[in-house]
């Protein structure tokens, strides 16, 4: 792997992970929102990566990245609370609440965090390094 294949690499885990820290803050935004009904109610989202592969040879595999592959919203249940008073209520007496575990999100958006800061520090080092390979040449 070339040196400057290093920042390809880690740009893209950067760019991954900003997706996911969009991702997160979009579902604890959206997590105490009410709806009237299960299809209109926000749902949690997360993004789906996949590691970019660069074929060596018929046999050999060398990863090269991440790509966001995609968003799927989650499939757990939403709450349904019996509210007849809220205005949003339905014709039951019922509101929907997305199925947004705030806790959860807020480890995501850690975990989220630490991974672009790893990133970046790998992009840094990979700079210095290109730094010190170009002052040998001076000397």
């Amino acid at each position: 792997m070339s040196l400057f294949n290093i920042f390809d690499v880690s740009g893209s885990g950067m760019s991954a992970q900003n997706v996911r820290l969009n991702t997160t803050a979009s579902n604890i935004a959206n997590a105490n929102s009410v709806s009237s009904s299960a299809g209109e109610t926000y749902r949690a989202r997360q993004p789906v990566f996949e590691a970019q592969l660069n074929e060596f040879s018929a046999q050999q595999q060398a990863a090269s990245g991440v790509t966001v592959k995609g968003i799927v919203e989650s499939d757990k249940p939403l709450i349904r609370e019996f509210s007849p008073n809220h205005p949003m209520a339905d014709e039951d007496g019922y509101i929907y609440k997305p199925n947004v575990n705030v806790v959860e999100e807020m480890a995501n958006m850690i975990s989220a965090s630490r991974s672009y800061q790893a990133n970046v520090e790998v992009a840094d080092a990979a700079k210095n390094l290109a730094k010190q390979t170009l002052r040998l040449g001076k000397g």
